[in-house]
């Protein structure tokens, strides 16, 4: 046995050994299960968070395009159908369409709200996104009557009153030439009188809320447009790898074009989920450090009930650093066990949760997207996690290094002969093979002969 991991080794024995006093080991026992509760904790939320961003995804994913393209100054393109087959050529572009999107009017049976009027392409939009699935009532445009027909959101719907049978919805849109008359102020708008095909169900609130969907030809004629376009949005062949088309797409058409792939669509919904991620994270470490200082006296009261095995181990020789290190080594055991069984507490309970959905959401299922907590387990935050467990194991351990080796000073003021004789012990103790029955009959013995000294 080397002498370097003496003290490891007996720091490891303090740990398993038996206590003079009950409270000491209860203390122990609660220091190890408070950095436990406290580790599986930041797991466990940490996972719900990535649930939870996984679900913001896939309601994205619906209608969302792979890219979109948006003009970087003003508000449209001018020859859309142009840099739509531009785009369209592009390596890892498979479908390029132009978009009208813009704030319109809409009145039925004597109810109006504002809404947000998507002009598109029927076929490529139905082909680009999961539109056919969205319905709740009726369908998407039919390809012979799709220039006459909308498709209304579940928002639009409620707030129009629109029913399973509905009559024709007039949309308004005011010129974009000309002076207000203020004697005939409808005659300052353009209006048009289409009918519904069905109502439709995103799960994305800023569609639900007040979109209606129509083919681009309704919207053009509606806001004075001939091959303008307000976007292009864009499916690629390689959605794993979007970044790579979204540069060759910003190569192309430079700086007269803005262009965006799927997550930079939602990134303030995506940095908000990661700002409460991590906010949550730190709120949680900050526990874990409260947690810690149950370690922290659980070592003090340790060491003060050591103080007469750290005089024998001074009486042969051990320098105030090496008894300093044995307590050093008792806190990163205590903060290492706390923090791998929180580790795989926190594991099991998420796996749980993700596979079984134990936990359930308070709502009616029917109206709900999820009936359970999403959770996700991802391993990176398992390393995150654990980092301030071995952060706060090391604070408290050179707490628990410094207060040891001012005890064992007190002990102790001159040990310059003792560490001689340890030495002498040490060449002795190393001869002998590990795990040898004669060790600790020696450290008994040199136990006895201070007690009879």
């Amino acid at each position: 046995m080397r002498i370097a991991t003496l003290p490891a080794r007996i720091a490891w024995r303090y740990l398993w050994a038996k206590k003079s006093h009950s409270a000491v080991s209860a203390i122990s026992i609660v220091s190890v299960v408070g950095v436990a509760v406290a580790t599986a904790a930041i797991i466990c939320v940490l996972s719900v968070f990535n649930g939870f961003k996984d679900i913001l995804t896939d309601t994205t994913d619906l209608l969302a395009p792979d890219i979109l393209v948006t003009p970087a100054r003003g508000k449209t393109f001018a020859d859309a159908d142009s840099m739509t087959n531009i785009i369209g050529k592009i390596d890892g572009v498979k479908i390029a369409m132009p978009a009208v999107i813009d704030n319109a009017l809409a009145l039925y049976d004597s109810r109006e709200m504002p809404v947000t009027l998507r002009g598109i392409v029927p076929k490529e939009y139905s082909r680009m996104t999961a539109i056919d699935s969205l319905f709740v009532a009726g369908s998407f445009f039919t390809n012979d009557a799709s220039d006459r027909e909308v498709a209304v959101s579940v928002g639009v719907a409620q707030q129009l009153g629109i029913g399973a049978e509905p009559d024709g919805i007039f949309l308004f849109a005011p010129k974009r030439e000309g002076r207000v008359n203020m004697a005939n102020p409808m005659n300052s708008f353009l209006t048009d009188s289409v009918g519904i095909s069905g109502t439709f169900q995103s799960l994305q609130h800023d569609i639900d809320e007040n979109s209606i969907i129509c083919d681009i030809s309704i919207a053009r004629n509606l806001f004075q447009y001939t091959t303008e376009a307000t976007a292009i949005e864009i499916e690629t062949t390689a959605p794993d790898d979007l970044s790579s088309t979204a540069a060759r797409i910003r190569d192309r058409l430079g700086a007269s074009a803005i262009v965006k792939d799927r997550y930079q669509q939602q990134e303030a919904n995506y940095r908000m989920v990661s700002i409460e991620k991590w906010v949550t994270f730190l709120l949680l470490s900050f526990i874990l450090m409260i947690a810690s200082f149950n370690i922290i006296s659980t070592l003090c009261m340790l060491i003060l009930e050591k103080q007469s095995s750290m005089s024998t181990l001074i009486a042969m020789g051990m320098t105030r650093r090496q008894i300093g290190m044995t307590f050093w080594w008792e806190s990163i055991y205590v903060s290492t066990a706390g923090g791998v069984c929180g580790v795989v507490i926190g594991l099991a309970l998420s796996l749980i949760q993700q596979h079984f959905g134990i936990i359930k959401l308070s709502g009616d299922p029917s109206v709900m997207i999820i009936t359970a907590y999403p959770v996700v387990v991802e391993w990176t935050d398992i390393l995150v996690a654990f980092l301030p467990v071995m952060i706060i194991g090391l604070a408290t351990a050179s707490i628990s290094d410094a207060y040891a080796r001012s005890r064992a000073a007190k002990l102790c003021p001159n040990h310059n002969h003792n560490a001689i004789l340890f030495k002498k012990y040490s060449c002795f103790l190393s001869k002998l093979p590990k795990n040898n029955p004669y060790f600790c009959r020696f450290i008994k013995f040199i136990i006895n002969l201070q007690n009879q000294l």
